[in-house]
């Protein structure tokens, strides 16, 4: 075992010879040390790490995960896995993400970098112990230490780079359906958008726009002239996001796939042949992304869509997913045929039945291909975890040499730890359950600690009929995520917010609106995130280290300033909160009523009308907002409303930039520096703005309610102006000059 010293908080144990996975961006000097912190190592034919567990410690992290924000209890295994089933009792689900926070008696971080098969049993065998079992002996294991979970979080991000950052249109509503078949169920769509007067900034294009599900192409029949119906639906005020999938058809005369065999860019078998596969569009290739030249190759193709006026894309079914094999299909076949003459008992029946069951994604077909690295052949088994993470690589390397400096919105289904750099994801194919919301809502810090911030679930469910209701409270939590799409599969109920009752829809609506409103906040607070190395989703005991905020998994802060108690039970109108400190409560209708009230910390039971949007702002913390519009291009932010909850003094910082490109990396955003300060029972407002050309008024919303005092004090140092200008929107405001 060698020891690097990365900083004076993260230590690098390197056992064997690892795979290079590139998740960190790092690297530190090698010291003299022959213990590992924190874990006993045990090495026979896999590699286990043991720690001892005290009683009240939580375990943090492991991202796109089951269970709670806690994963004490559970046990779960690293393996990028193509299962929309997202029951309790399954281990694994699309994303693979090997860090975990041990908080307690002693607070640590952990990172396990090996691309294969990880198990991390966090006191499900035995309650008192935290074991990781890894399927080989060569990998680096990361120590993050740190005085708390915002440190060792903020060390973790460090360690694997800074977010991937969308295009600021991508924080608006996005509507998704896999069987949007043609243009002009397309157009009907985004026509019932503007008939319907909700916003949405995107619709999007699952395989029904492909010809014969062939990446990079695009069915003539179904979309015709293409380029132009890109550019009457911007005009429209929508963009197309289009998926592309992983598999390659093989079909000759196809110049995907005929380039793809003639530069060996793709995955082989044990002969050095392409390995075979099958996903939608029959039997394919799978491009070989651990290969540098295979994966700029790939990357260069999404021009074809880029040219057509595409500006964002979804890379989907890239665990790789695969279907079936030849030779899973013909066992099947072969137990059939053999089994058809036979008078099938209890076990010989279900034998027959898991031989189908487990045609898909088989073990023994990922064991059976192979990745050229560096003149070697590397087993894909081994390094299984890496592959949807170097194809949305591609993608993203591609935008950077087709569109340089230009944001292109791009998310995956699968992932690890690194891709955040390149993309967001979506946490996959979910159903229309209620559970799902309470797993999207427990998934998110999760996620962010792990460096995906851009993220989000299918909202509404994906598989399964979903009604009015469900639809209308994951909404409600959704507004808050900074990827917020509504998908749903083809056969389901139709679940966009026109598709339901005429109350459920204005209810929707009003949600949507939200959204639009809260995005100058939602994107501030996103964007300081990824510069300063923070989550924008986080758990309670985050910020608040009190016996019940360390186990409410169900209430998360977003941003600096707010909380959120989400709806996800069926049937309720209300539930029970944990709040953690006195805080001001919006329950919102429509965004532009304003009743308050505060709100005593403690178990309060919280009523909540199917209509209402519970917000608590906390003490000494403000919100921003704006005012929605069709389009988040379509949003003026010249005025800005202030909800502020103060006891004595605040302060925020306004984030801005242009949205567009990634001139934020030089410097190149504004900033509002706002505090308001309560002295003697008066309040003084300090605004500083430090580049911001497109805001021209800020309104205050000051609590506790002190509407008099406030118009005072400005009146008096501001008397000519407010002279001129009468206007009293809320309790006070300020003219920039």
């Amino acid at each position: 075992m060698r020891v690097y010293k990365i900083d004076d908080y993260v230590l690098k144990y390197r056992i064997g010879h690892p795979f290079e996975t590139e998740a960190v961006i790092r690297d530190g000097e090698e010291i003299e040390k022959n213990t590992m912190d924190y874990f006993k190592i045990s090495q026979a034919t896999k590699l286990r790490l043991i720690y001892k567990m005290n009683t009240d410690d939580i375990v943090l992290g492991l991202g796109e995960n089951q269970r709670g924000i806690n994963k004490r209890g559970g046990i779960y295994e690293s393996y990028c896995t193509d299962d929309p089933n997202h029951t309790p009792d399954k281990k694994s689900l699309y994303g693979a993400h090997n860090f975990l926070i041990v908080d307690g008696a002693e607070t640590f971080g952990v990172f396990i970098d090996y691309p294969g098969r990880v198990t991390f049993d966090v006191g499900f065998t035995h309650k008192d112990y935290l074991e990781i079992i890894v399927d080989d002996n060569n990998l680096d294991i990361y120590i993050i230490n740190g005085n708390n979970l915002k440190e060792i979080v903020k060390s973790f991000l460090k360690l694997v780079g800074q977010c991937y950052v969308p295009p600021k249109w991508a924080f608006g509503y996005q509507q998704c359906r896999w069987s949007y078949e043609d243009a002009a169920e397309v157009e009907n769509i985004a026509d019932s958008f503007i008939k319907n007067d909700i916003p949405c900034d995107a619709i999007y294009l699952d395989i029904d726009y492909m010809e014969d599900f062939k990446d990079f192409t695009i069915s003539h029949e179904r979309f015709p002239n293409f380029k132009a119906f890109v550019e009457k639906m911007k005009k429209k005020g929508f963009r197309l996001i289009p998926i592309i999938d992983a598999g390659v058809k093989i079909e000759k005369g196809y110049d995907v796939y005929e380039e793809g065999v003639a530069n060996d860019f793709f995955c082989v078998d044990q002969d050095g042949k392409p390995f075979v596969g099958a996903v939608w569009p029959g039997r394919v290739h799978f491009p070989d992304f651990l290969n540098p030249e295979a994966r700029k190759w790939f990357g260069l193709k999404y021009k074809t869509l880029l040219d057509c006026g595409i500006e964002g894309f979804w890379n989907d079914m890239n665990e790789p997913a695969i279907f079936y094999t030849d030779r899973g299909l013909n066992k099947a076949i072969k137990k059939a045929k053999k089994s058809e003459d036979e008078n099938l008992n209890i076990y010989s029946f279900f034998e027959l039945k898991d031989t189908f069951i487990k045609i898909s994604n088989n073990l023994e077909d990922y064991k059976s291909f192979y990745h050229k690295v560096k003149g070697e052949l590397v087993n894909h088994d081994k390094v299984h975890n890496l592959y949807g993470y170097n194809m949305t690589r591609a993608a993203a390397e591609g935008f950077e040499e087709i569109k340089p400096n230009k944001r292109v919105l791009i998310f995956s289904r699968s992932s690890y730890i690194g891709m955040h750099r390149y993309s967001g994801i979506w946490t996959g194919d979910n159903h229309s359950w209620w559970d799902h919301i309470l797993l999207n809502i427990k998934m998110m810090p999760s996620l962010n600690m792990c460096g995906f911030l851009y993220s989000g679930a299918d909202t509404g469910g994906f598989n399964g009929d979903a009604n009015a209701e469900l639809v209308t409270r994951w909404t409600q939590f959704s507004i808050f995520t900074p990827l917020f799409r509504n998908h749903s599969a083809m056969g389901t109920r139709n679940q966009e917010p026109f598709a339901f009752d005429e109350e459920s829809k204005e209810i929707m609506k009003r949600a949507i609106e939200l959204r639009y409103a809260i995005i100058p906040y939602i994107y501030s607070e996103y964007m300081k995130a990824v510069i300063n190395w923070e989550v924008y989703f986080a758990p309670l005991v985050f910020e608040y280290d009190d016996e019940m905020s360390r186990k409410t998994e169900d209430q998360l802060l977003v941003g600096d300033s707010i909380m959120i108690s989400p709806i996800y039970q069926e049937n309720v109108t209300g539930r029970y909160v944990w709040v953690p400190e006195d805080m001001l409560l919006w329950k919102v209708k429509k965004y532009s009523d304003r009743e308050y009230e505060i709100v005593k910390k403690g178990h309060r039971y919280l009523n909540v009308e199917i209509k209402e949007i519970p917000v608590f702002i906390r003490k000494n913390k403000m919100l921003i907002l704006g005012k929605h519009a069709k389009n988040v291009e379509s949003i003026d932010n010249r005025q800005l409303d202030i909800i502020a909850f103060i006891e004595d003094k605040t302060s925020y910082i306004y984030y801005d930039d242009d949205g567009k490109t990634y001139d934020f990396k030089k410097g190149k955003y504004s900033e509002i520096a706002i505090e308001i300060e309560k002295a003697d029972g008066e309040f003084k407002i300090n605004i500083d703005n430090r580049g911001n050309e497109k805001v021209q008024r800020l309104n205050f919303d000051i609590c506790p309610f002190a509407k008099a005092l406030i118009r005072a004090i400005f009146l008096k140092e501001k008397e000519k102006l407010y002279e001129k200008e009468k206007q009293w929107n809320f309790n006070a405001y300020y003219i920039f000059t």
